[in-house]
C-alpha cells in the first residue's frame, strides 16, 4: 500500500491527486467524479464532470446547460493520469453510482448513498471488492430495519383505499428526485388517479426519457371534481407543506415515505398523520451485508452514524475509522 492515501480529505471535499479529481466536492472543482444528481453530492461550478450514463440527463439539468459532463457506462474503466476510475451500480436513485479508484494495484472504492433493496427505477447495487471501502451511515444502527418493500407499499395502499372511504385525498410527502419515483413504479394505479407536484413531475420526465416507465400522472393545481379528488393520491414535496398557491379541493390526509419515519413519534413531528419506512439508502443490517460482500481490508465511514458505526465494525474485526468532512460530523437528517 501507499504511503500518501490513495483518496484523501481536502477543504473541497476527497481528492485523488495522483488523477487529478474529486469525488463528491463541495466546492468546484478542475474535475468532479459525482455519484449522482442530489445536491449534498453535487455542485455546479466545476470546470468537468464525470458520471454514469444513465442519470445524465438529471445531472445536466441540476448543473445547467453549460456544464461539460463526460459519463460512461456502469463498469467501463477511464485512465485519469495513471489511475483507473470506472462506476458501478449503487442502487440509491437512476444514475447512482460507487466510484472505483484504481492505482499500481490498490482498490478504493467510494459508495455514495446506496441501498440494496429491489427498485425497477435505477439499477441495482453491485458490490465491488476493494482494499478501501468508504461507506455512508446515514442509518447505521440497530434502530434501523426495513421491512420488505412489498409490506410498505401494502401499507401504503390500505391507507389510500381508507382514505377513499372517508372522502379524503391522499397526500404522500417524499424527495422529489429518487424516493418519489420509485413510489409511483409501485403505486397500484387501479386504485385511483395519482397526481404529482410540478417539482416531482419535472424529475418524472427526465425518468420517463431515460428509458423508466412510469405511470401517467397529472398536476394537482389542475380543477378536480370532488370524486376525483377523495379517490386521489398526490406526489409531494416535504417543503410543499409550506408552499402557498396549491388548490386543495377538500379533506385530505397525510403521509410521509422516509426512513426516518421507523422511530416513533417521526411522523407527528415531521407534522403528518402517517409514516411509512421507505427508504434509498441500505438499513443497519444491509449496510453490514454490503461491507462484508466487498471484501475491504479497511472501511472508512462518512455520513451519518459515523462513531457509532466505526465502534460496530471494529467490534465486528474490521480495521475501520471515521471519516469525517470538514463541513459537519452528522449532515442534516433530510427525508431519504
Amino acid at each position: 500500500m501507499s504511503r500518501e492515501p490513495l483518496l484523501r480529505l481536502t477543504s473541497a471535499g476527497l481528492y485523488c491527486s495522483r488523477g487529478g479529481f474529486h469525488i463528491d466536492p463541495w466546492n468546484p472543482v478542475a474535475c468532479a467524479v459525482v455519484t449522482h444528481a442530489h445536491g449534498d453530492h453535487a455542485v455546479r461550478g466545476s470546470r468537468k464532470y464525470l458520471a454514469a450514463e444513465s442519470g445524465s440527463l438529471i445531472l445536466q439539468h441540476r448543473m445547467g446547460p453549460r456544464a461539460q459532463i463526460q459519463t460512461l457506462p456502469f463498469g467501463q474503466a477511464i485512465d485519469l493520469d495513471g489511475v483507473q476510475v470506472s462506476l458501478h451500480p449503487a442502487g440509491h436513485i437512476l444514475g447512482s453510482s460507487q466510484v472505483r479508484v484504481e492505482h499500481k494495484g490498490e482498490v478504493w472504492v467510494v459508495s455514495g448513498d446506496y441501498k440494496v433493496a429491489p427498485d425497477t427505477t435505477c439499477a441495482a447495487f453491485e458490490p465491488v471488492k476493494c482494499h478501501t471501502f468508504i461507506t455512508e451511515s446515514t442509518f447505521g444502527h440497530p434502530n434501523y430495519h426495513w421491512e420488505p418493500q412489498s409490506v410498505t407499499f401494502a401499507e401504503i395502499h390500505d391507507w389510500w383505499r381508507d382514505n377513499q372511504a372517508q372522502d379524503r385525498a391522499s397526500l404522500l410527502y417524499a424527495y422529489s428526485l429518487g424516493k418519489a419515483q420509485r413510489l409511483l413504479a409501485g403505486l397500484d394505479s387501479g386504485i385511483g388517479p395519482i397526481h404529482a407536484h410540478p417539482s416531482v413531475e419535472e424529475m418524472n420526465v427526465f425518468y420517463r426519457q431515460s428509458g423508466i416507465d412510469l405511470p401517467a400522472t397529472r398536476s394537482p393545481k389542475g380543477e378536480m371534481s370532488p370524486s376525483e379528488w377523495s379517490r386521489s393520491l398526490i406526489l409531494m414535496p416535504p417543503a410543499s407543506r409550506w408552499e402557498k398557491g396549491l388548490h386543495f379541493h377538500g379533506h385530505y390526509s397525510t403521509a410521509f415515505a422516509s426512513g426516518w419515519m421507523v422511530l416513533p413519534g417521526e411522523p407527528a413531528k415531521r407534522g403528518v398523520e402517517r409514516g411509512f419506512a421507505l427508504s434509498d439508502h441500505a438499513d443497519y443490517s444491509e449496510l453490514l451485508a454490503a461491507i462484508a460482500a466487498t471484501e475491504a481490508e479497511r472501511v472508512l465511514v462518512t455520513h451519518g452514524y459515523i462513531d457509532e458505526f466505526v465502534a460496530t465494525l471494529k467490534s465486528r474485526g474490521y480495521d475501520a475509522a471515521p471519516h469525517k468532512s470538514f463541513r459537519c460530523k452528522r449532515p442534516p437528517r433530510v427525508p431519504e
